[in-house]
């Protein structure tokens, strides 16, 4: 078995390419898949046993990984870990912002140590690795870079914290887009929304149970797949993506969009979707009552 990409087998052949929270879920994915393209890719993480799992996963396959445990939200330890992958595998060529994480809770009972947290995982970190990326690399030799955010766009209630580096990132990729366009670097943003991935398993409670029921309200009728946001990512570091900066492509089956002032219709057949990650499973959460 092997990736079933829709890009050609070699597009990033002889690159690397850095992806941060490679360790599970849509990052995981993305690294499967740009091994399979030819990437040289780089796993980041603080947990050296996951990163170390799809290490092996990519070279059982037949592609080619390698990974560092580092804390982004460490600048020192950010400089350190550019500096030792260039030394190590040469010019980097793509940057895979996608390490990040929260959890539920109203904005009344955050204290400031969480919310900090979290703005330092989802936004400072993304920030420290683009910028030394940048610097140590990108600056001389081009490259692209794309960030990871969320659908917090009408706001973000019950993870406010979350939607607040989320949108900090959706500015900065703009910004660093306008700023780094003459080095012939291209900095863009995904924004997935409900996707069938591994980090829905941690949660507990009524956001659990809340889970099966999201594709309810989704336009297109289903959750999407880990598989979909990494084609998002692949495509946006690649060729196909050249006169493209600065932007935020969604992957949310429309349900950023409209109002409760037009109901969606009752559930019909959902629409077709992409898993083309042969390693995927789906979240137990998802299993139950199927």
């Amino acid at each position: 078995m092997a990736f079933d990409s829709i890009f050609k087998a070699d597009l990033f052949q002889g690159q690397t390419i850095i992806v941060t929270g490679g360790g599970s879920g849509i990052g995981r994915c993305t690294a499967h898949e740009l091994a399979a393209l030819g990437a040289h890719v780089v796993l980041v993480g603080r947990k050296p046993q996951k990163l170390q799992q799809v290490t092996q996963e990519i070279s059982e396959d037949g592609g080619r990984a390698s990974w560092q445990a580092c804390d982004i939200r460490d600048e020192e330890a950010v400089k350190a870990l550019v500096s030792h992958i260039i030394e190590a595998h040469g010019p980097l060529h793509g940057l895979v912002n996608n390490a990040g994480g929260q959890y539920p809770s109203p904005l009344a009972s955050i204290n400031q140590k969480g919310f900090e947290t979290v703005l330092r995982t989802n936004l400072v970190g993304g920030f420290l690795m683009a910028r030394e990326v940048f610097n140590q690399s990108m600056s001389k030799h081009g490259g692209a870079i794309v960030n990871m955010l969320a659908d917090m766009w009408g706001g973000m209630p019950g993870m406010g914290h979350s939607g607040a580096a989320r949108s900090g990132m959706d500015n900065f990729t703009k910004t660093a887009a306008f700023e780094w366009g003459y080095a012939g670097v291209r900095v863009n943003a995904v924004a997935p929304g409900w996707i069938a991935s591994s980090g829905m398993d941690t949660y507990e409670g009524a956001f659990k149970a809340v889970i099966p029921t999201l594709r309810e309200h989704v336009p297109l009728k289903r959750i999407g797949t880990e598989s979909e946001v990494s084609a998002a990512i692949v495509f946006l570091l690649s060729p196909a993506a050249a006169f493209v900066s600065g932007s935020t492509l969604r992957i949310d089956g429309a349900a950023s969009l409209g109002s409760r002032a037009w109901p969606l219709h009752k559930a019909q057949p959902p629409s077709p979707s992409f898993n083309g990650f042969h390693r995927a499973y789906l979240p137990d959460v998802l299993k139950e009552g199927q």
